[in-house]
């Protein structure tokens, strides 16, 4: 059995539910790229990678973001890990794939991204999709957890009760819905309930980010903290480091430091400049 998840909390917390059950015995893979931003358009051509890649390139370069890149190949590392997991389906034909998705955007975006990929494996690959789905948490409250790390590894006893088959009409359906928001091409996806997911433009979530700067001098790693503490919806740090650059550059706000890294510069509103004297003699 292959588990995959789209997030890095994810993995050692599945590792940690299997210990506990031994029927979950599997290896743990991780679709490494968030697919809830950038640019879809052409998503699984050669052109339409490099154009990710490169959009990823753009915005990182400077950032503190570790990459989607295999240094080996050159190639996006999900592009690899998906080549792989085909192989591996076509030489072990007992071999079953669970995907694991919470609600929420990153999660459904690489559910997306991925079914698509493994239509030819139909009746072999489950879904595990935590939709509004109440929990025990370690204190003994009930709650709804937003991402599969939430989950405390005891309650996975519960949660591998929902696994089903992906259905033959979810291949057909989900990659058309994919396709569509590729065609769309626009910056940012939201998720809305379900696994319905909406597209907004690159500076969605500007205004939000404005709202933790201050008059005051203010480091962009604490800005940008406060953002994913706060925010309801919120999205990778490399994301919001990129948009508070580019805010900026418009020269509304000040900025002092070396616009590397986030530590590296701070950032505060716009000084009032005082009004000139009127001189009357």
């Amino acid at each position: 059995m292959i588990h995959i998840v789209f997030q890095k909390n994810d993995v050692d917390t599945l590792k940690s539910a299997v210990e506990l059950d031994s029927s979950l015995q599997g290896e743990v893979v991780q679709i490494i790229d968030d697919y809830a931003v950038g640019p879809l358009a052409d998503i699984y051509t050669e052109e339409g990678i490099s154009a990710r890649k490169q959009w990823w390139k753009s915005i990182t370069d400077q950032g503190d973001y570790h990459g989607i890149v295999s240094e080996d190949s050159g190639l996006p590392i999900d592009a690899e890990t998906v080549k792989n997991l085909d192989k591996r389906l076509q030489n072990e034909p007992d071999l079953k794939v669970w995907i694991w998705a919470a609600q929420n955007k990153h999660d459904v975006s690489g559910y997306y991204w991925l079914i698509s990929q493994l239509k030819d494996f139909q009746g072999r690959i489950f879904i595990l999709y935590l939709n509004n789905l109440p929990f025990i948490n370690e204190k003994g409250n009930i709650f709804y957890p937003v991402n599969i790390f939430n989950i405390p590894p005891k309650e996975f006893l519960k949660a591998k009760k929902l696994v089903r088959v992906v259905t033959p009409s979810e291949f057909e359906v989900d990659p058309d819905e994919w396709l569509r928001l590729s065609k769309e091409n626009r910056g940012v996806r939201i998720l809305e309930g379900g696994k319905k997911l909406v597209q907004y433009d690159y500076d969605y979530y500007d205004g939000q980010l404005k709202k933790f700067i201050g008059p005051n001098w203010q480091s962009a790693h604490r800005i940008i903290g406060s953002f994913l503490n706060k925010s309801s919806e919120i999205t990778g740090d490399a994301y919001l480091l990129w948009r508070l650059k580019s805010l900026l550059s418009t020269g509304e706000l000040d900025v002092q430091g070396e616009l590397k890294k986030m530590k590296d510069f701070e950032v505060k509103q716009k000084a009032v400049q005082p009004e000139a004297e009127v001189n009357i003699s």
